[in-house]
């Protein structure tokens, strides 16, 4: 047992935590191991019923992968012991999500990135009003991984690749409307609600307990501009999606030079705070790494049409791979986490720069030994 996580057992529930939160519960490799034996030990305790996943302190569930234990990887040539690091936190993830028992997992504050992979695949996802999700890689050069690009395709609409292309923070109403979780319980319930699951008194499912705490949370921005969002995000490439941030931000009817219908937008009012929003979002795309944009588009793109998670996992992992030798990667950890002067330098620094076939044929060529041996993943 690692001192990263805790785990015990009492009145059938299995409740695991992780225990690093002076790191906002960053997952290190030994902390994916250390899971990953606990919930192989559950699979088959009689003695355990249901798993309830949380994260210690108030700040949040977990913030992601641990960004230095990968920059350390990335710059000194053991790009091997990354991908072995991400074949075993997406076979956790995996396991998580087909988990014979209902883990119920609770992404309270930060919970972004790994943390998604943990929580996000789970039966049953509770947020609360610390809720603070995302998948924040392009920041970083990045793409969403962890089966991001699987729950970021089946978004409502565009909203998806908007989320993951602006590595936007989604609060609990919007969590909820994008698919990242299933309740909202405010969290000073939520002590009580893990004595009534570990009681379970009726009604009994896991499911059903926690619907005895959930409440409404609000209206979800993400919602309120998913008109627009469609317009502009459902262009072809980055590029596009910009122009039509920029004309709707100006409050154009359409975006300029473009005979697709799709990039008509809403007939009301322009809304002021819609139209900032948009300007906004156009000017952080202008920042972020035209690699990590290009890619990513693809990617979500893509994993609308895989049939499973595992298929997402791999063909991430493929992209992952690759991402752990390129420049950007190493400069948007230096950047925003090493060094922090929030000034990365791209290369190649511009959207047409970047090959047109690149995230194709990155996602195409399978040059490492894949996450399951077997395609047949189950």
């Amino acid at each position: 047992m690692s001192d990263q996580i805790s785990a015990s057992v009492a009145d059938g529930v299995g409740h695991v935590t992780l225990d690093r939160p002076q790191a906002l519960n960053a997952l290190s490799f030994e902390m994916i191991r250390a899971l990953t034996a606990v919930f192989e030990a559950w699979r088959d305790d009689s003695e355990v019923g249901l798993v309830v996943l949380d994260g210690a302190g108030e700040r949040g569930f977990s913030a992601g992968g641990d960004i230095r234990e990968l920059y350390e990887y990335a710059t000194d040539g053991n790009a091997d012991d990354a991908r072995e690091f991400f074949r075993s936190e997406y076979r956790l993830d995996a396991m998580i999500a087909r988990y014979p028992k209902p883990v119920v997992a609770i992404m309270d504050g930060i919970t972004m990135g790994g943390g998604i992979g943990l929580a996000g695949h789970a039966a049953i996802r509770v947020v609360t009003e610390r809720s603070r999700v995302a998948m924040p890689e392009t920041r970083i050069g990045f793409t969403p991984d962890v089966g991001g690009s699987w729950l970021l395709a089946r978004a409502p609409g565009e909203l998806g690749v908007h989320l993951a292309l602006n590595s936007r923070t989604m609060d609990a109403a919007d969590a909820l409307h994008a698919g990242f979780a299933d309740s909202f319980v405010p969290s000073e319930r939520l002590p009580h609600l893990v004595q009534a699951l570990a009681e379970r008194a009726d009604p009994g499912s896991p499911a059903e307990i926690v619907m005895l705490f959930d409440e409404t949370p609000g209206p979800s921005a993400l919602a309120l501009a998913r008109d627009w969002v469609d317009a502009c995000y459902s262009a072809p490439t980055v590029a596009e999606i910009i122009t039509r941030l920029r004309a709707f931000a100006e409050g154009r009817r359409t975006a300029p030079g473009s005979a697709d219908a799709s990039s008509s937008f809403p007939t009301q009012p322009l809304d002021p705070a819609a139209s900032a929003y948009a300007a906004a979002a156009a000017d952080e795309l202008e920042t972020l790494s035209p690699t990590a944009l290009t890619v990513t588009l693809e990617s979500v793109r893509r994993a609308r049409t895989l049939g499973s998670l595992e298929e997402a996992l791999e063909q991430e992992f493929r992209l992952v791979s690759w991402f752990i030798e390129q420049h950007d990667l190493r400069e948007g950890i230096r950047a925003q986490v090493i060094d922090k002067d929030r000034a990365p330098k791209w290369s190649p620094a511009t959207l047409d720069d970047v090959d047109p076939g690149l995230a194709a044929h990155v996602m195409g060529a399978q040059l490492h030994d894949p996450v399951w041996p077997d395609t047949a993943t189950t």
